[in-house]
């Protein structure tokens, strides 16, 4: 099989990319381009831990090839920093005990991203909705329901 070269946006800078068509997203963002965060568990597209953002959706990674990504703007964990400041639902998913072992978190913060990209002020059951491909074995999910809440308010102060 031919290499192809793909470009796209990833953490808001373009990018472009020689690699195998049917290489997975996920194989690509970490081994090539050293998106650390974005890190395999099911292969499935079940467990949520390759969560990125494509387009403005959450979206999983392994379930998607390299090709498919062509003129796509992406989102990992590294690109929510800004000047080395954590962002909103970072911090809160920090203050609130949100983050446990960590190997969910930039899935489960990149699915409430997404979110609250779209509706930038969700009810609970919107919240647990959009978070619900995401798979906590340490949790009961209750911190970081309640983290993405509290990022939606001080978002909200924000704006006002």
């Amino acid at each position: 099989m031919r290499k192809i070269t793909i470009s796209f946006t990833l953490n808001d800078q373009e990018v472009s990319v020689e690699t195998y068509p049917n290489k997975r997203l996920v194989d690509l963002l970490r081994e090539d381009l050293g998106c650390l965060s974005v890190k395999e568990g099911c292969a499935e597209g079940e467990c949520g831990a390759c969560t990125i953002i494509r387009n403005s959706e959450a979206v999983t990674s392994c379930t998607m090839l390299a090709g498919q990504v062509q003129g796509d703007e992406i989102i990992t964990l590294e690109g929510l920093m800004k000047n080395g400041e954590l962002c909103t639902l970072q911090q809160t998913f920090l203050e609130s005990g949100a983050v446990q072992c960590g190997y969910c978190t930039p899935g489960m913060i990149l699915s409430a991203k997404a979110l609250l990209m779209k509706n930038p002020d969700p009810g609970m059951e919107e919240i647990q909705r959009a978070l619900s491909g995401n798979l906590c074995r340490c949790t009961g999910y209750t911190k970081i329901f309640d983290a993405v809440q509290m990022a939606a308010e001080r978002d909200a102060e924000e704006r006002s």
